[in-house]
């Protein structure tokens, strides 16, 4: 069995999620009821390869909610119930989903494996790192030629390079053999380390790199202050909004600049479930975070292992591993809608 932890998008919508799923006093709490609530196992789910292979899998519920995020024992807390529910039920694999992986990287929860009665075994639980950089690379490379972008010859900016999915995303478009790649992060000394590695890319800042990138992918979280000139940008751009929470789109969008959420995956037929849609997806029935999908492939292919662990261990060959089981099992990379060719240049 495969396990997924996720947490809704605000206080607001987790309690209008607690009413459809028939939780009465999680409903009506308020937010110090959600600060010491447990992780609840609330829905089960029966997934269908095209290949005829069948699995079953469990939603857990962190409890979580980012209004949480400056309360950081409370943070660790929820995430590391949840591992333990999902361990406790004996999930063989489970993906930590949206903040939760983040914060258990960020408070490196790594040393925290002892969670009450339980010692928590890291092998049963994945970040979904691995297939999320995957498939932003396939956005990247399926998406830029259909708003004339030839990536031979393009600038692609990454912005937060440093970072897990973003060093794996850059060796990926390296061995692909894109014109050049910006690297941008908040840091300077984990970019020049990566630019040595790659041996190629220039390091910049952000409004540097905005201004000459043919593709930005975002795998950093825009903050809710920053002040972009989105004229900064050429045109026609193509943005991945790989970050989270997603929301580029009300930023950038329009005008020649064509924005995917980027990281999400579409299955081949209807899940028949209702926890994507708490995550805005367009079509929730379908549509889920690629991190969740790669416990679903792990499940389907018997990796029982954390496939996607710490920081800086994505390899290009687990990332055409991850690639060719999420094709082979049903899954295609969220692409741009239909393109109009009046929208790829400004009017």
């Amino acid at each position: 069995m495969f396990g997924l932890i996720g947490h809704s998008t605000s206080l607001d919508a987790a309690r209008s999620m607690a009413t459809s799923l028939g939780y009465p006093e999680y409903a009506e709490g308020d937010f110090e009821m959600w600060c010491v609530a447990p992780p609840q196992l609330v829905e089960t789910v029966t997934v269908t390869s095209p290949t005829g292979q069948v699995i079953e899998g469990a939603y857990i519920d962190s409890v979580f909610v980012p209004e949480m995020l400056s309360r950081f024992k409370t943070a660790k807390r929820k995430v590391l119930s949840a591992m333990e529910l999902a361990q406790k039920n004996d999930i063989a694999i489970t993906a930590l989903g949206g903040f939760t992986s983040i914060i258990f990287e960020n408070l490196n929860l790594l040393k925290e494996q002892q969670i009450r009665n339980t010692k928590l075994q890291w092998e049963r639980f994945t970040t979904g790192n691995t297939h999320t950089a995957w498939v932003i690379a396939q956005q990247v490379v399926h998406n830029a030629p259909r708003l004339g972008i030839n990536l031979a010859r393009a600038k692609v900016a990454v912005v937060g390079a440093s970072g897990d999915i973003g060093s794996a995303v850059c060796r990926w478009l390296q061995r692909q053999g894109v014109g050049e790649l910006l690297l941008v992060a908040r840091r300077p000394q984990p970019l020049l380390d990566l630019q040595a590695e790659l041996g190629s890319g220039r390091v910049l800042e952000l409004n540097e790199a905005l201004a000459e990138a043919d593709v930005v992918i975002w795998v950093a979280s825009l903050p809710q202050g920053l002040s972009i000139d989105a004229d900064l940008l050429p045109r026609p751009c193509l943005m991945i909004d790989g970050g989270y929470p997603k929301n580029l789109d009300s930023r950038f969008a329009g005008d020649g600049v064509h924005v995917i959420k980027g990281g999400i995956v579409e299955f081949w037929q209807d899940l028949g479930w209702q926890m994507m849609e708490m995550a805005d997806m367009a079509n929730p029935r379908r549509q889920l975070f690629a991190c969740f999908a790669e416990a679903m492939l792990l499940e389907f292919e018997g990796i029982h292992t954390n496939f996607s662990w710490g920081r800086n261990n994505i390899t290009l060959a687990n990332m055409d591993r991850i690639g060719e089981a999420s094709l082979r099992h049903g899954f295609r990379a969220l692409a741009l809608e239909p393109i109009q060719a009046a929208s790829l240049v400004p009017a």
